[in-house]
């Protein structure tokens, strides 16, 4: 891998580990996971170990990044051709080097190298896109309506700071935008 791209590959790590605080799915928010972490899509990765440690959510994004010269990620119809490798007739290709895949319905989706060779030595990969988790009933205190009808007023409403939860997403994206101009 070049060391523009492995550069931009710990950019995009150290920022979106940032935004996320450094912690897994967070209720109702997107999660963004760098396929591979710092050593991206990559055959020396260990992707079986890297998609294990993690949920995948409907809304989430995974992101491929490699070196187009390279490498490139096929979308494959099923597991027999994930297994198999046949990467001839994939749903879809990229081939940019940075790819953002949104993940937008549950079920299976099973990316692999391009590359048969690569692909049969595993890398490859497959994502299990798991529901939004329920939201949480809220408290019976946060309002409760008194015997007598008046109205208990709810407690303190969030600050400014828990609607801030996209800046490092954009942050993350001005940085990107920056990176490649260069």
């Amino acid at each position: 891998m070049g060391a523009g791209l492995l550069k931009l590959v710990f950019v995009m790590v150290v920022v979106v580990g940032l935004s996320t605080g450094g912690k897994g799915m967070v209720e109702g928010q997107v999660h963004h996971h760098v396929v591979g972490d710092d050593r991206g899509w990559d055959p020396s990765s260990d992707l079986l170990s890297w998609s294990s440690a993690r949920t995948f959510r409907v809304g989430d994004n995974i992101w491929f990044a490699y070196s187009a010269a390279h490498e490139n990620v096929v979308e494959l119809h099923n597991i027999e051709e994930y297994k198999s490798c046949h990467v001839k007739n994939p749903i879809r290709m990229y081939t940019d080097g940075l790819n953002k895949v949104s993940l937008k319905e549950e079920g299976v989706r099973y990316f692999a190298s391009g590359n048969p060779e690569s692909c049969k030595k595993g890398l490859k990969l497959h994502v299990e896109v798991q529901p939004q988790p329920q939201p949480q009933p809220r408290e019976k205190n946060e309002t409760q309506t008194l015997r007598s009808g008046s109205i208990m007023a709810a407690g303190p409403t969030p600050s400014a700071s828990a609607h801030a939860s996209g800046l490092p997403f954009i942050l993350f994206i001005g940085l990107l935008l920056c990176y490649v101009s260069l």
